[in-house]
């Protein structure tokens, strides 16, 4: 009786569910994994730290199932507490976003990720919507009512919040849920007879109770019956490739006087009750019993999932094992058990790149490519220049896998991003002005302008002073005004028209009318017309072209009075001369004549050219800026006055 009492003793101070206070942590497990709720005010940081110190990492809670094992744990944990009031508590679970990445509304966690790692589910159960903030850390917590035990049908909202510092952990945290995940899980040890049962788990968690206890994990049995009076202990082990079992071989605490009516004898399917109180375990057709004389385990080996995931089992014969088949394009892991993925890009099946994908890959084409077709291997060259979607602005010159851009004569690539053309300012060349004095930029080109009083040359650039025509004549040289003054004869000097008339009217009719046709044909070959001779106010004159007689020189006539010519000596040649003057005054005509037409020929080709070359000169170019409404000089032939060889000097008579 003492022995029992102090079992009775050792059990209740072994307990750690007896008292409000007593339990710390609550530990749910299920599947292949355990979930862990505690009380403590902890920052998610460190929360995070407790949970990996063990093995584990704060919890996912990526599907409604998971969230479900979650919320147990949780109620198992708020049910060893005296209720608190109404007042809400936080505890942190393994969803976080760092500094410096904001939120996306597009996505379930709105950016935010597992600390355990894996891959993103879609499953969400958010409070409110999240903060934006981007400058701080975001933790998320599960929203729980500490004065209602949690509902199945009311899964805990998650709040997300700032992660808490190891002074302040947050305004409302009161602990935080781990998960740990394991190879495989052992059913929980059935008793034959009193006793009690304490499992110690891999990451330092003791219970009494678990739906199924993790690989690992060891079962401390202590039988209350007084004939056992002795501890039991069990280890967790893998017997074959994923099958999990205790290491004993029969029914625990078993009590010849209950038999099979304690506990169905501790046998998982069928108590066989034997002589004198002793019972056997059985299983039921398609099952057998396993070594430790009560589990029972399906005939076929495929039965209890062995095969992982993606693999199939497939029994051998008689049932007595098993292999794993993977499915294509994954293969069996080191185990024999489980599949990876086979990496196909390996052996270069692309063309370009290859990108790998769980079970199968596929193949994509560099920038500027795309694919020959749905059943080519094989990737082509995009024409970027195509007339519908060029990027350039003027030219466009396709490559191979690329283009790039070209701008016509006058314009250059924008540094921008290679595809603008900009306008080249040829007046503004560091080089030097391109013409000659006025310079005009126009887009893609430029003009040449000139002051005024001047014309451009044919090449367009050059300037050139205007030539004196006709209707404008040009005033002499500064230097020249004074010769010019001293070569025109006084009115008092020059022979008149009147005294040859008079001479004329003397003589004979028919040397009248020769000398009238001599001296008609002289007239416009003097150096000015009569109406500009006579007038002695305007004593410098200026003709372009313009014929004179052959005259002596002041050297040949004697001075004084003898310098004038009188009427007596007008007669007196014509008298004695006629016929010399008559042929000399032809050959002067004819030459004249002929170098007349030779230079109006001349002059009218230059013109011809000039214009001719003008015109093409705009069409080439036309002025498109401010420019055009410069005064132009209006494009003329080059023409110089011919002096006159014959111009009378002073001194002379015509």
């Amino acid at each position: 009786m003492a022995t029992s009492k102090s079992l009775l003793l050792l059990l209740l101070l072994g307990q750690p569910w007896m008292g409000a206070e007593a339990v710390s942590e609550a530990v749910v497990c299920v599947g292949t994994a355990c979930y862990t709720a505690h009380w403590s005010k902890l920052s998610a940081a460190e929360a995070q730290h407790h949970c990996k110190e063990n093995g584990g990492n704060l919890a996912t809670v990526k599907s409604e199932e998971e969230a479900r094992h979650v919320q147990q744990a949780l109620a198992q944990l708020l049910r060893s507490k005296a209720p608190l009031g109404a007042r809400m508590g936080k505890f942190w679970i393994g969803l976080q976003r760092e500094k410096g990445k904001c939120m996306d509304h597009d996505l379930p966690l709105k950016g935010f990720s597992w600390v355990g790692g894996g891959e993103d589910t879609s499953y969400k159960n958010w409070h409110r919507d999240v903060r934006t903030s981007c400058i701080s850390k975001r933790c998320v917590s599960l929203l729980l009512d500490l004065s209602l035990t949690p509902h199945p049908s009311h899964l805990p909202k998650w709040s997300d919040s700032p992660c808490g510092t190891l002074q302040n952990p947050g305004i409302n945290v009161e602990g935080f849920v781990c998960k740990f995940s394991f190879k495989g899980m052992c059913r929980p040890l059935a008793l034959g007879g009193p006793g009690q049962v304490n499992y110690t788990t891999p990451f330092q968690a003791t219970t009494s109770f678990l739906e199924a206890v993790p690989f690992a994990s060891a079962a401390s049995v202590v039988c209350g019956d007084e004939t056992e009076g002795k501890n039991h202990y069990f280890l967790c082990k893998e017997k074959v490739p994923n099958v999990f079992s205790w290491d004993s071989s029969g029914p625990l605490c078993v009590s010849p006087k209950f038999g099979c009516n304690f506990n169905n004898g501790g046998c998982q399917q069928d108590c066989f009750e034997g002589g004198e109180g002793s019972y056997l375990c059985g299983c039921r057709p398609g099952f057998r019993l396993l070594d430790d004389l009560v589990s029972c385990a399906s005939r076929n080996p495929c039965s209890s999932n062995p095969c992982p995931e993606e693999a199939t089992c497939v029994s051998g014969p008689q049932g007595k094992n098993y292999t794993c088949h993977c499915p294509p394009g994954y293969q069996l892991d080191s185990s024999q058990l489980g599949c990876v993925d086979v990496d196909e890009c390996q052996d270069s099946p692309c063309a370009q790149d290859c990108v790998n994908t769980p079970g199968g890959f596929h193949c994509e084409c560099w920038v500027g490519y795309k694919p020959g077709g749905p059943e080519e291997d094989t990737c082509r060259d995009v024409d970027e220049c195509a007339f519908d979607q060029s990027p350039c602005a003027q030219g466009c010159i396709n490559t191979d896998g690329s283009f790039h851009c070209s701008c016509n004569e006058g314009y250059v690539l924008s540094e921008e991003d290679g595809t603008q053309c900009k306008d080249v300012d040829e007046c503004s060349d560091p080089k030097g002005n391109p013409c000659d004095t006025e310079c005009f930029n126009t887009p893609g080109s430029f003009h040449c302008g000139c002051q005024q009083g001047e014309e451009l040359t044919s090449n367009g650039v050059f300037c050139i002073t205007l030539s004196v025509s006709s209707g404008s004549p040009k005033p002499p040289p500064e230097e020249d005004k004074g010769d010019a003054q001293e070569s025109t004869v006084p009115p008092s000097k020059t022979p008149s028209s009147t005294s040859a008339s008079e001479d004329i009217s003397k003589g004979d009719p028919e040397d009248i009318t020769t000398r009238r046709l001599s001296l008609s044909s002289s007239v416009p070959s003097t150096s000015a017309p009569p109406e500009m001779s006579a007038s002695s106010g305007s004593p410098q004159i200026w003709t372009e072209m313009g014929v004179h007689l052959p005259t002596t020189t002041s050297h040949d006539k004697p001075t004084g009075e003898n310098s004038l010519v009188g009427k007596d000596s007008v007669a007196t040649q014509s008298d004695h001369g006629t016929d010399g003057q008559k042929l000399l005054l032809f050959y002067i005509l004819g030459t004249v004549v002929a170098i007349s037409l030779l230079l109006a020929l001349a002059l009218g080709l230059l013109i011809y050219r000039k214009r001719r070359a003008k015109r093409e000169e705009i069409k080439e170019k036309k002025p498109q800026n401010a420019a055009d409404s410069y005064s132009w000089v209006p494009e003329r032939a080059e023409s110089r006055a011919l002096e006159n060889q014959y111009s009378p000097t002073p001194g002379t008579d015509c």
